[in-house]
C-alpha cells in the first residue's frame, strides 16, 4: 500500500496479490497517507493531509478496516510512524534540538507525554527529512533525500551502538527518475516497494517493485563515506602566548572504524597554515605561538582508505593578552555553562562551564519533572574553565530529557549566577 505526496485527493489504496499477479488499486481510506502495518499486521498507522499533520490508527475488524482514530495528540507535524518488534517508535517530526525543518526521529512515550528525539547525524540533513521506512528487526532503514531537484531512497544500517550509519544511495536501477518516495519492505526483508517518475507533472508516476535482499545485504560491505559528526567549536588564543589544541577522535566518523581516516588541514580557501600554527595529523593536535592578531578560519580534512573525505571549517581569533586565558586555548571572560557534548548522547557527555572568578559551584541534574537526580559538583573552585564527564550508566536512567543547572555564589559579593541546559539522553 502507498500514497503519493499529499493532495486534497490523496487516498490510501491496496493490492491484491493472487494467481501470480496484482490485481487493483482499490480504495481503503481517503484523505490520508503514509500508511504503515503494526508488527502483528492487524493495526494500521498513517496521517492526514494537511498542516498539523497528525498520526491515527486503524484496526483490522473482519475484512474491513475500523473508523480511524487519532494518536499522539501532543506531537503534531508527525509523519510515517513505525513500529518495531523491539517496541520502539520511529517518525519523522520536529524535534529539539534538531538537525533540518523535520528529522527523523526515535519517539519516548510516557503516558500521554510523547517526545521525538532526533537521530541526529549522520542520518539527518539540513532538508525536509521526511519519508522513511524502518524494518520491523530494526536492522536497516529506507528513506528519501533530497538530491538537488529530486529525491532518491537511501539506506541506513543500524549500528550495535544504536547509532545509524552514514546513508548509502540505493542505486541508479531504484532511483532512475526524477523523485522517488514512499518506501515500504515487505515482512520478510526481501521485496521493496515504492513510488517513482521520470515526468515533471509525475503523470507516469507509478507503484514499483523490485527484489532487495541481495542488494541490502551488498551495500552493508561497501565503503561508507566518513562525515563530520561534531563540529570543532570556534576557538580563541592570544598573541605570545603558546597554543595548544586537540580535536576530539568522535569528530569525525568512518562506519568502516575510524582508524581507517587520516586528516589535513588548510585555510579555508585552500591555502598554507600561517607560519607560526603547526598541525600533527597523527595526534589531530594544533600546535604553535601567534605572533599576529586576526582572525583565520580553519579547514579539517578527513580521508578515508577508499579517498572519500570529510571537512569541517572552523575559526581560530587570536586576540591581544588582556582577556583572561587558561592554558586549554579558551579565553574566560565571562560565567558560562556550556551544551553539553554530545548531545543527544550514549551513555557518556561532558558537560563544561567557565568562571570569572573564584566561587563556589554547585550543578545539579533534574529529571523532566524538576525532581533531582544527582550533584554534580558542589564545591569552591577557582576561576578557569572546567568539564563534567557524566556517564549515565552510573546512574540508571531511561532514555529522555534531563535539566542540568549550575549555581555559582560569588565569595565578595554574594551575586548569584545561574543556567539551565536541556539534554537528551538515548539509550
Amino acid at each position: 500500500m502507498h500514497s503519493y505526496y499529499p493532495t486534497a485527493g490523496d487516498t490510501i489504496k491496496y493490492f491484491k496479490y493472487s494467481g501470480n499477479k496484482w490485481t487493483g488499486p482499490f480504495n481503503l481510506f481517503n484523505g490520508y497517507i503514509a500508511p504503515a502495518l503494526s508488527i502483528t499486521g492487524d493495526t494500521m498507522y498513517f496521517q492526514n493531509n494537511s498542516v498539523p499533520y497528525q498520526t491515527l490508527f486503524s484496526v483490522r475488524n473482519g475484512t474491513g478496516w475500523s473508523n480511524p482514530q487519532r494518536i499522539l495528540y501532543n506531537l503534531n507535524s508527525a509523519h510515517y510512524f513505525q513500529e518495531t518488534n523491539n517496541g520502539n517508535y520511529y517518525v519523522s517530526s520536529i524535534s529539539s534540538p534538531s538537525i533540518g525543518g523535520s528529522d527523523w526521529c526515535k519517539l519516548f512515550i510516557n503516558g500521554a507525554d510523547t517526545t521525538a528525539i532526533s537521530l541526529g547525524l549522520p542520518l539527518n540533513s539540513g532538508t525536509e527529512d521526511l519519508d522513511l521506512f524502518v524494518t520491523k528487526d530494526e536492522s536497516f532503514m529506507i528513506v528519501t533525500k533530497y538530491t538537488g531537484n529530486t529525491t532518491k531512497l537511501y539506506i541506513s544500517y543500524h549500528k550495535n551502538n544504536g547509532n545509524w550509519t552514514n546513508p548509502k544511495n540505493l542505486g541508479p536501477v531504484i532511483n532512475f527518475g526524477l523523485g522517488a518516495w514512499g518506501p515500504y519492505v515487505s515482512s520478510d526483508n526481501k521485496y521493496l516497494f515504492y513510488t517513482a517518475g521520470t515526468n515533471p507533472n509525475y503523470s507516469d508516476t507509478y507503484i514499483r517493485w523490485i527484489r532487495v535482499d541481495s542488494l541490502i545485504d551488498s551495500l552493508k560491505h561497501t565503503n561508507f563515506v566518513p562525515y563530520l559528526k561534531n563540529q570543532i567549536p570556534n576557538l580563541i588564543d592570544t598573541a605570545g602566548h603558546f597554543f595548544n589544541y586537540t580535536f576530539p577522535d568522535s569528530t569525525f566518523i568512518d562506519d568502516d572504524g575510524n582508524n581507517t581516516l587520516t586528516y589535513s588541514v588548510t585555510l579555508s580557501n585552500g591555502g598554507a597554515l600561517p607560519s607560526w600554527l603547526n598541525f600533527n595529523p597523527g595526534t589531530r593536535t594544533f600546535t604553535g605561538t601567534p605572533t599576529t592578531l586576526g582572525s583565520i578560519n580553519l579547514k579539517v580534512i578527513a580521508i578515508d582508505t577508499a579517498n572519500t573525505m570529510a571537512y569541517c571549517i572552523f575559526n581560530l581569533n587570536v586576540v591581544d593578552h588582556t582577556f583572561i586565558r587558561e592554558s586549554n586555548g579558551q579565553i574566560i571572560n565571562e560565567y558560562k555553562l556550556f551544551q553539553n557534548y554530545p548531545n543527544p548522547f550514549n551513555p557518556g557527555t561532558v558537560i563544561s562551564y567557565s568562571l570569572i572568578n573564584n566561587n563556589h559551584v554547585s550543578i545539579k541534574l533534574y529529571d523532566v519533572l524538576g525532581k533531582e537526580i544527582t550533584t554534580l559538583v558542589n564545591s569552591f573552585q577557582k576561576r578557569g574553565m572546567y568539564d563534567i564527564n557524566l556517564d549515565m550508566n552510573n546512574l540508571n536512567l531511561a532514555s529522555g530529557i534531563y535539566f542540568y543547572n549550575i549555581n555559582v555564589r560569588e565569595s565578595n559579593t554574594n551575586n548569584v549566577y545561574k543556567e539551565t541546559k536541556v539534554m537528551n539522553y538515548i539509550k
